[in-house]
């Protein structure tokens, strides 16, 4: 009656076992540490580069715990304490120079056996290690009117390409208005623009002198167009946040046209928001002719592939600017396997690319990429205390310079690439060099290192004291019983902390409320079963046949309360934000641990305590009030 077959052991332990080694990581507190790697893939990061970082930190009385080469990409250097994190920050920048991003990272201390085994600690919120937060808004609006200016800059090259006399105007940043002298120009007119730009809605009517015609997107359009710019613009703060020195940044998407960017470590706002809403922008140069020096221009071309840093030279007019790449992927030539990336550009610059490129096939075509950057110099006030100054500067560079086999399209491919970290790079600098629509900050905030560590000290002081004051009421109300479910709360526990390592899910502080919520959550429903047992008790069931009940008779409750609360926290999960979010998905996975705990968990260890018992004549389960009896009937205890 009450003994589960071997399997559902053997299965409870596994899951129990499995819970205990994934959720080991979260007791080793990571390092202090920064992290050192090349501002891009063909800056040299190396041992002698460790040992340069380690000395120049040595001597500035920094102690060290230890160093490290990650995977020969980036150096790692182990602090003793988090207020040594920014000193050593800003004294490598400076001995390094700004061809090395500096980040503040923080150094997992898992014991290598566990690492073998994939586990890792809980990744921490903003609220928990120190930081900034924005919000930005995307001015998607923007991004559709600039669209429609595109669109009339080709509606008017396709009408005077096919002789169509007309007015051409963008109308509210959502429509294209032509005007015509007669019916018959504007079908022609219409007929025209329809052949290239299928997408367009068009609608005539008379008007004082002639015919009107209005082309305007599709709802369906509109709504891709904004979240092109959205996506467009996520990757691009993704490429710029690299250059603030964070080494895991969260930036996603909110709703519609919103952008959350959390950088932990980070305490500079102002550098923070002058990083983010840079400028930078590609242009398509052909490369110059021998001997014509008054229509070019030299700028640096990186060929790692072929000796290193050299120069090329590329004509002063632009062919296109980025503005007009709509999309780049990184992929290989089937043929030669070689790296290579797929352009794919906007009908005007098509157009304007099959142009230039038809008459210069043979020649070479540059993709100069154009960032706004800033030098860090430093010099003494009047008081004589030094500051970094930070000069801004506009960086010219040829990512790559490929010969023209055949004249372009809207869709080409760029060649040539030594490697296929180069090609991706290439595709990034191509999808991520300007914003693809404007932004604006609409809601700002730093949470300091310390306050980070005091909410972590206080959660989980807040949980542990919760957890004790639990575990004191039920062992002295509920006895053995009692025992049992603080041995099944802390299994919940465990599981609840595994499931968020495996997970990688990042916890902030009201994920710590939610694991509060759990263990209040979890502990009543050992409170049921408890108390179902009791009432079979008193009714005068046999204890085996009371404990039996008992567990069956409360499941459905269990499960009832569990599954509301769980629509509850999928409700939050699907359309809350931010930290009701970080609320959500702990309080879920807590609910699905919580009857795992409760169910399983302590029913099987009442079984092994109870269940080989042929001739149970009580169970340690508190006092059984009978109301029928003038008397309290004790159990044996």
């Amino acid at each position: 009656m009450n003994k589960y077959p071997l399997w559902k052991y053997l299965l409870i332990f596994f899951v129990v076992a499995m819970g205990c080694i994934y959720a080991a990581p979260n007791l080793f507190s990571p390092d202090p540490a920064v992290q050192i790697t090349g501002e891009d893939s063909s800056t040299v990061v190396d041992s002698a580069l460790l040992e340069r970082a380690a000395a120049t930190l040595t001597e500035a009385g920094i102690a060290l715990r230890g160093k490290e080469l990650v995977d020969g990409k980036a150096c790692l250097l182990r602090l003793e304490d988090h207020e040594a994190q920014l000193k050593a920050q800003g004294l490598l920048q400076r001995a390094l120079g700004d061809s090395y991003v500096i980040a503040l990272n923080l150094a997992p201390t898992t014991p290598r056996w566990l690492a073998m085994l994939g586990a890792r600690p809980m990744k921490l919120g903003l609220d928990l290690s120190g930081g900034v937060h924005f919000l930005l808004e995307v001015d998607t609006a923007g991004a559709v009117s600039k669209r429609i200016d595109v669109y009339s800059s080709g509606i008017k090259r396709i009408l005077r390409e096919a002789k169509v006399r007309g007015t051409i105007t963008p109308q509210g940043g959502t429509a294209i208005v032509g005007r015509f002298a007669d019916d018959a120009l504007a079908d022609k007119a219409a007929a025209a623009v329809r052949k290239d730009f299928p997408e367009l809605q068009k609608t005539a009517e008379p008007a004082e002198s002639g015919v009107k015609v209005s082309w305007s997107l599709t709802p369906d359009k509109i709504r891709e167009m904004e979240d092109y710019a959205v996506s467009q613009n996520l990757t691009t703060l993704r490429n710029r946040v690299n250059e603030l020195g964070v080494a895991e940044p969260l930036i996603q998407r909110q709703g519609r046209n919103r952008i959350v960017v959390e950088l932990p470590g980070v305490q500079d706002a102002a550098a923070a928001k002058r990083v983010l809403g840079k400028t930078a922008n590609l242009e398509f140069r052909l490369e110059a002719k021998p001997g014509d020096e008054l229509s070019r221009e030299q700028f640096e071309f990186r060929d790692t592939g072929r000796g290193g840093p050299r120069t090329a030279w590329l004509q002063r007019d632009i062919v296109i600017t980025g503005e007009r790449v709509t999309d780049a992927k990184s992929s290989f030539d089937p043929q030669t396997s070689r790296p290579e990336v797929n352009i794919t550009l906007d009908s005007e610059g098509g157009t304007m690319m099959n142009r230039v490129t038809r008459e210069n096939v043979g020649q070479r075509l540059g993709v100069l990429f154009i960032e706004r950057k800033s030098r860090t110099t430093y010099r003494k006030d009047a008081d004589g205390v030094e500051q970094v100054v930070r000069v801004p500067y506009y960086e010219k560079r040829i990512i790559s310079l490929a010969t023209i086999q055949s004249p372009l399209g809207v869709k080409f491919r760029i060649t040539g690439l030594d490697n296929p970290v180069e090609a991706s790079e290439l595709a990034l600098l191509l999808r991520a060099g300007a914003l693809a629509a404007p932004m604006d900050f609409i809601e700002e905030r730093t949470v300091g290192p310390s306050l980070g560590a005091d909410n972590i000290s206080r959660g989980f002081h807040s949980t542990l004291w919760g957890f004790v004051a639990i575990a004191a009421f039920m062992i002295v109300y509920y006895m053995l019983f009692g025992v049992i479910s603080v041995t099944a709360l802390a299994t919940n526990l465990v599981l609840l902390l595994s499931l968020l390592s495996i997970l990688q899910a990042t916890l902030t502080l009201p994920g710590i409320a939610a694991i509060a919520l759990t263990l209040g959550m979890a502990i009543d429903a050992n409170v049921l079963i408890n108390e179902r047992i009791r009432e079979e008790l008193r009714s005068g069931l046999p204890p085996q046949s009371a404990i039996a009940a008992g567990y069956e008779r409360a499941l459905a409750t269990i499960v009832d309360s569990n599954v509301t609360t769980f629509i509850v926290g999928i409700m939050l999960l699907a359309f809350g934000s931010g930290p009701v979010r970080g609320f959500a998905v702990v309080h879920c996975l807590g609910i699905l641990t919580s009857i795992f705990s409760a169910v399983m968990v302590s029913r099987a260890i009442v079984n092994l305590v109870y269940g080989r018992r042929q001739r149970l004549t009580s169970v340690a389960i508190g006092q059984i009030w009978r109301p029928a009896a003038a008397t309290a009937t004790p159990s044996k205890r």
